[in-house]
């Protein structure tokens, strides 16, 4: 499994090379912003034809991290569908799918600004988690500590031998860390950008995912 083991706020977390945070001690899954069914929630809203498979794909990969994680307990941390009609919009294939990858384990919903309210489709459905000394939600919270969040599809570039590389990635820093996207069909926002430079601290890390997963301080 490749991942970058760090730690933060007494606890050692895995940020794995797909997107996904894993928390051993815990044996919790976490993935942010998915944004399932978003070619459904294009087409419907715009006309404008892309090829429906981004759920698959997306499902694929959370699969795999399930399987190579072993994990007992999956969070989904907001903006899970791309709006609540996309969620309805699963097939049956899809939607079986979702119910075998919950067979057996705490599956978690929280609520994200596209996918507000529960759904038809197992698992809890929270708009915040506090566990251990941890605490989840959607979108970071100002004077929040130990707090995991996501919305901001985060990305940051590298440059290494003449060239750049633009990869998503995770933000921590001493008092909170964001995930980034794990969708297939999501954009994603630089770390440059001013919203997240006030959201982080001096000192702040981004550990870009890929191969082989790999902290650099934040690009500012």
């Amino acid at each position: 499994m490749n991942a970058h083991a760090f730690a933060f706020a007494g606890t050692t977390l895995h940020a794995l090379g797909s997107g996904a945070l894993y928390w051993p001690e815990q044996r919790l899954l976490t993935v942010s912003d998915l944004h399932l069914g978003k070619s459904e929630r294009i087409a419907r809203r715009s006309g404008l034809q892309l090829p429906p498979y981004e759920t698959t794909e997306t499902l694929s990969r959370l699969e795999a991290d399930i399987e190579a994680t072993g994990a007992a307990q999956v969070l989904c941390l907001g903006d899970s569908f791309d709006d609540l009609a996309a969620a309805h919009s699963l097939t049956e294939e899809e939607v079986l799918w979702l119910t075998r990858l919950q067979a057996g384990r705490r599956w978690i919903w929280v609520e994200g600004n596209h996918d507000p309210g529960p759904l038809a489709l197992g698992g809890e459905h929270l708009a915040v988690l506090s566990l251990g000394p941890l605490t989840f939600r959607h979108i970071a919270a100002p004077g929040a500590s130990a707090e995991v969040s996501g919305h901001y599809h985060p990305k940051a570039s590298l440059s290494a031998r003449g060239r750049s590389i633009t990869r998503p990635c995770f933000l921590f820093d001493g008092d909170r860390l964001i995930l980034p996207a794990y969708g297939a069909y999501t954009g994603g926002l630089r770390s440059r950008d001013p919203e997240l430079c006030t959201l982080m601290r001096p000192g702040a890390l981004a550990i870009l995912t890929g191969t082989t997963p790999r902290a650099i301080p934040m690009p500012r």
